[in-house]
């Protein structure tokens, strides 16, 4: 709050002080239990009761889409204190984000938007100041979904090719002449031209900094708990869902959960960097 309170802008206490003073509340926190806290905890976003300020809130938070739906529901039954156009009660959009911090700093985000299309239409403008892309997905909870599903195949595909650059290393091949393979034929896929889990094949991505930054091995863990969690309420046949969260549960009970998610190919797969 101090770094950007010295850069100018206006902060507020509690989340219940925050939703007083906004027509708009957006939030973006680590797990559903943080996102029902700063709704629903003491001094939360609904703490005002019936009556709330914000005709609008967002969540970009990546969690369950029961808890969305949840919420959505909690919010359109409260009442406006103020009538705003067409507006009598509050609404909410889940709108979770794709891009990771590179793509935050840059305000090229893609957000995944889940509520009423009425809503996400007029809101669209102001997610599209914070990103390149804003999806609709359908009702409210999809961009739960969506979210989920996308990390999910990031995560697939991740030990995919890491699995690949490993053997291949074994078998007496190198990274960076598998990756111009890969990138040039049918394996070419974004973990391989745009985030390549191999230390010295590609600059200025985790893997070049020893695996800092980026999205932490915990993050990716939790994401895969809650495909896994939503595959089994669901009924869904999902294998490669439950093997890859063994397999990141594992890379953070192993100490590397504050390294990106790249990682697995050196922690989990032994695999080689490459000098440049």
């Amino acid at each position: 709050m101090k770094k950007y309170s010295d850069m100018g802008v206006s902060t507020k206490q509690t989340p219940s002080e925050v939703a007083e003073a906004s027509d708009v509340v957006i939030t973006m926190l680590p797990s559903s239990s943080h996102v029902l806290n700063v709704y629903n905890g003491p001094d939360g976003l609904l703490q005002g009761g019936d009556l709330l300020t914000p005709q609008l809130f967002i969540d970009s938070s990546t969690i369950d889409p029961q808890t969305s739906r949840k919420l959505a529901v909690s919010v359109s039954n409260c009442i406006l204190k103020e009538k705003k156009e067409n507006w009598e009660n509050p609404v909410m959009l889940d709108a979770p984000v794709s891009g990771g911090v590179v793509a935050a700093e840059a305000g090229s985000l893609t957000f995944m938007v889940g509520g009423s299309e009425d809503v996400y239409l007029a809101a669209k403008s102001l997610l599209l100041s914070m990103g390149k892309n804003a999806i609709f997905c359908g009702g409210p909870g999809n961009g739960s979904v969506a979210k989920i599903c996308n990390n999910l195949a990031m995560a697939i595909s991740m030990l995919g090719l890491s699995e690949a650059l490993a053997l291949g290393q074994s078998l007496g091949i190198t990274a960076s002449t598998l990756t111009k393979i890969f990138n040039s034929s049918s394996a070419r896929c974004w973990s391989s031209d745009s985030y390549n889990p191999v230390p010295g094949v590609m600059q200025g991505v985790p893997s070049s900094r020893n695996y800092s930054g980026g999205f932490a091995s915990k993050l990716m863990a939790k994401d895969l708990n809650l495909a896994a969690a939503s595959a089994e309420e669901v009924g869904q046949r999902c294998p490669l869902t439950f093997l890859a969260q063994n397999i990141y549960t594992e890379i953070c009970n192993d100490g590397h959960e504050t390294e990106d998610f790249s990682c697995v190919f050196q922690h989990y797969y032994s695999g080689k960097g490459e000098r440049n």
